[in-house]
């Protein structure tokens, strides 16, 4: 019984459906006695359709601009999720990155978590409300948006376990853990019960895509666990640390 922390990315919230899914996932920790914050992704291929609309105006957008409109995806996740989980009957309450806030430094599109306010978390945590958390954005020090990157709602989900100090991180995909070789190409796939922080950073550089050699390196830096487990099917997933 603590805090625990639960990441979908957007193969997991892809549409209605899957958001009910998610929230059996989520209820299932709350049920158990557990404080949950949840972090999402944007739905589907929601950011690629607004970099795709972006540059049918151009090739060269400006940095700032750009990351306001990336970052949309995420704000419409947390809502439906929050507006769901209101209507099965469990409290929760949505934060954008700016409102909590993450603070992050000032490189637009790739940008590096510096400190989190993590006051209006825990006191929602402490009136039972489940947090929904934007991932993959934040603010700097001009009160601009950013956002942080390729695999940035897991770098978002890595740096709340540390500052909240939560008992337990999971990330959820469409697949159950890590393997050695992608399962959705290889049928015998084996997967990796435990890695460590070293090895899943040498993979993540190799191109393998279930975790971000970023958010890799802050969960090695804060000494966060992770599990990555699948969305869609039961099983014990992998450990990370």
């Amino acid at each position: 019984m603590g805090i625990v922390i639960q990441k979908f990315g957007g193969s997991s919230v892809a549409d209605t459906k899957k958001l009910n899914l998610v929230c059996k996932h989520i209820i299932k920790n709350v049920d158990e006695g557990n404080k949950v914050i949840v972090v999402v992704s944007a739905q589907g291929k929601t950011t690629d359709i607004l970099i795709k609309e972006e540059e049918e105006i151009t090739n060269n957008p400006n940095k700032r601009e750009h990351d306001v409109l990336i970052s949309v995806g995420e704000q419409i996740t947390i809502a439906k999720l929050a507006i769901l989980l209101n209507e099965l009957g469990y409290k929760a309450k949505s934060y954008t990155g700016w409102q909590i806030p993450i603070l992050t430094d000032n490189i637009y599109g790739n940008a590096n978590i510096l400190d989190i306010n993590t006051d209006k978390i825990l006191e929602d945590l402490n009136n039972n409300f489940i947090v929904i958390v934007a991932g993959f954005q934040g603010i700097n020090e001009f009160n601009e948006i950013t956002t942080l990157g390729r695999g940035g709602s897991d770098t978002t989900a890595v740096a709340l376990a540390a500052y909240t100090n939560a008992d337990k991180l999971i990330i959820y995909t469409d697949v159950d853990g890590v393997f050695e070789t992608d399962p959705n190409i290889d049928p015998n796939a084996k997967k990796i019960e435990k890695i460590s922080y070293d090895q899943m950073i040498e993979m993540a550089n190799n191109g393998a895509k279930v975790l971000h050699n970023k958010c890799v390196e802050m969960a090695q830096k804060y000494n966060v666990p992770i599990i990555v487990k699948s969305t869609f099917e039961k099983g014990t997933g992998t450990i990370v640390n």
